[in-house]
């Protein structure tokens, strides 16, 4: 299965000079528990503003570069070199997201509400091609100041 994770506002802003531009506890705790034994895939610009590899992960880049190496992580060159690894979810950035779009099995997605400047976003989907399995509203308190809800699609089969 093919699954991804993102945070993104309601302009679909993911990053603004290779950082989130928010912080919400809620939603790191959220990625901990989907992502904890899974095998995480993220380009290199994501894993170089992560700094290092994620505990208890499988941690994958996907780079075009054939000389990068990361410390910690496996490193694959090609769309098919993830397909090849079997379960993983796509961890980012907004290129990866691209490219697995059309595969993916299932999202899960923490709408933050609000809007924002940024200069990376989560591409358009086909929201017609997946359905909503669950919504939980995140808890707003003086750590996590802004309203967001997490949410699962999953592709529809025919």
């Amino acid at each position: 299965m093919i699954s991804l994770i993102v945070a993104h506002t309601r302009n679909r802003v993911i990053g603004k000079d290779g950082a989130m531009p928010w912080h919400l506890p809620n939603d790191l705790k959220h990625v901990k528990e989907i992502t904890t034994g899974q095998t995480i895939v993220m380009g290199r610009k994501t894993f170089a503003s992560i700094g290092k590899p994620l505990p208890n992960r499988r941690n994958v880049v996907l780079t075009r570069s054939k000389d990068f190496s990361a410390e910690g992580a496996e490193v694959v060159h090609t769309k098919e070199d993830v397909l090849a690894l079997g379960d993983v979810i796509i961890f980012g950035g907004a290129e990866l997201y691209r490219q697995f779009l059309d595969v993916v099995d299932r999202m899960y997605i923490t709408e933050i509400d609000m809007e924002t400047q940024g200069d990376t976003f989560f591409p358009e989907w086909d929201r017609e091609a997946f359905e909503l399995v669950w919504r939980r509203e995140g808890v707003v308190d003086e750590k996590n100041p802004v309203p967001h809800t997490f949410l699962l699609y999953e592709r529809i089969r025919s």
